[in-house]
């Protein structure tokens, strides 16, 4: 339930309208098996906000702090009122004080230069701080393990990388990029964008209040649709993927004495992991390429490695000589049998075979 405090004798009124989990939820039509809490007979505790104006970090922070137990179903109560702040149970972007001992997430008082840590270096918003907090609480129950497993580890900071290391930066107005250039296109589809939008638009003749709170109810349903999904990604698809670019690349020389040569034995998003993982194994050389089987046209494909993860620019691009060739053309100038394809870039070739796409790596490293 939202409630509003306004006014010198700090009053709370309630909205007419319930804020649940479930209601959040309902938005992105799929309910986490934690997300709706216990049922409990204790009085429901209160966690704080500013009202007026809202943001992403503030809306996505109290969506997260409700998904944990000490908090599950606690009421969100908007306002500035710093006797009203001083009874909450928690406080989130407002007040001026950050003592996660006391429950409380400002992150605007002059001296706060509170990071992720773990290499990160952005400063944290309301988000950041619930998250460094409780994330890995909140990680641990949607994997169903206990907070100290290496997977809940690996996920919070994947999770903190891919997702809240933005929502951070942009709250405290970091740039992306180290230049005083303007960038080249504009990007206003990012989710604090998507969250701004949800305030009330100033020539809505209706400010109240009650339609303030409706509009951050939709800001909390937003956020937090976003941020489990990527938890469930990341749980369901991320870390399964690692544990296979793991297996093969440790298996590299098994496949080719290069080392320079990795073959992928089930499909799956591997260039992220691969360049992590290529780092913590401290693999030398690094692979040039990947091979991986193309379920829906059941061939191979050799990918180039790019030089990073941001590049398009390769390790060792497939050779000039095959680049646009397709077919018998391009089994005549290798000399490989079965060829499909090579792009024009030479960022990835075909092959109607294991054993042709394999030729056609090995002879690329020595071209």
């Amino acid at each position: 339930m939202f409630r509003v405090a306004k006014g010198l004798n700090h009053k709370l009124f309630n909205s007419h309208r319930p804020l649940t989990l479930s209601l959040l939820l309902m938005a992105n039509a799929r309910v986490s098996a934690f997300s709706a809490g216990s049922p409990t007979t204790a009085p429901r505790k209160l966690v704080g906000t500013h009202n007026g104006s809202f943001h992403c970090d503030e809306a996505l922070g109290c969506f997260m702090i409700r998904l944990t137990k000490n908090f599950a179903a606690a009421e969100i109560v908007r306002t500035r009122d710093p006797q009203v702040l001083e009874t909450l149970d928690a406080v989130l972007d407002v007040g001026g004080v950050y003592d996660p001992s006391r429950e409380r997430y400002d992150h605007h008082q002059k001296g706060f230069e509170e990071v992720f840590g773990h290499g990160f270096t952005t400063k944290l918003s309301s988000a950041g701080l619930i998250y460094k907090h409780y994330g890995k609480e909140i990680i641990a129950r949607e994997l169903q393990l206990d907070e100290g497993h290496p997977d809940v580890h690996r996920l919070f900071l994947a999770i903190y990388k891919s997702f809240m290391e933005g929502i951070d930066a942009i709250d405290n107005g970091i740039n992306q990029y180290d230049t005083d250039q303007p960038p080249r296109y504009l990007n206003n589809t990012h989710l604090s964008t998507r969250v701004g939008r949800l305030n009330l638009d100033w020539i809505d003749p209706d400010q109240s209040s009650e339609k303030e709170n409706e509009a951050f109810q939709r800001a909390m349903a937003l956020t937090g649709s976003e941020f489990l999904d990527s938890v469930r990604f990341h749980a369901n698809s991320w870390l399964p993927a690692r544990s296979i670019v793991m297996e093969c690349l440790a298996a590299r020389r098994e496949i080719d004495p290069s080392g320079e040569i990795m073959v992928l034995n089930r499909f799956c998003p591997w260039k992220l992991h691969l360049f992590e993982l290529e780092e913590e194994m401290k693999i030398d050389p690094p692979i040039k390429y990947v091979l991986y089987q193309d379920d829906r046209g059941k061939q191979w494909r050799v990918q180039a490695v790019a030089i990073s993860p941001d590049k398009f620019e390769s390790r060792k691009p497939l050779p000039s000589q095959w680049r646009g060739l397709r077919d018998e053309q391009l089994s005549n100038e290798s000399g490989i049998p079965g060829c499909v394809f090579v792009h024009m870039s030479g960022f990835i070739g075909g092959n109607q075979s294991y054993e042709g796409a394999m030729a056609m790596a090995r002879a690329a490293l020595k071209l």
